[in-house]
């Protein structure tokens, strides 16, 4: 029996006839819902990391700011990562370089995640506060 063939197979949604991204594929909602998971986490890493630096203790007051330049080159991957799959290259490397200054970076991120929820949800996909359900998906 050939794909297809089955009566109770649940319908698929086609490859084309995405909304927002450049290619139009459906395929690359998968990889706007992971950079967009990517940059919530940075997002509140950031949040998490400009707080703990008032109340650390004076030991660890050094790393913080390393640990903050990590997550900053982070950010920068996933902005770009999803600013290809949205804008174009040259945006997305001027985006990408925007995240490594600290409190332009923050916007930027806020920015890029808006453009990212707006997409998932033009193309049916619940967002929450980590993004999409990176199951419900497609890979293909």
């Amino acid at each position: 029996m050939a794909t297809g063939d089955n009566p109770f197979e649940a319908p698929r949604a086609p490859l084309t006839g995405a909304v927002g991204v450049r290619s139009g594929l459906r395929k690359d909602l998968r990889d706007v819902a992971v950079a967009q998971k990517g940059i919530l986490i940075c997002i509140l890493l950031q949040f998490a990391l400009f707080g703990s630096s008032f109340v650390a203790p004076p030991q660890l007051r050094t790393v913080i700011p390393v640990v903050i330049l990590v997550v900053n080159v982070v950010s920068t991957v996933f902005v770009f990562m999803l600013a290809i799959k949205v804008y174009n290259v040259g945006l997305g490397v001027f985006l990408g370089l925007l995240t490594l200054f600290p409190c332009v970076g923050l916007i930027v991120l806020l920015v890029v995640n808006g453009k990212a929820t707006n997409i998932l949800r033009q193309n049916g996909y619940k967002v929450g506060l980590l993004g999409a359900d990176l199951g419900a998906i497609p890979r293909e």
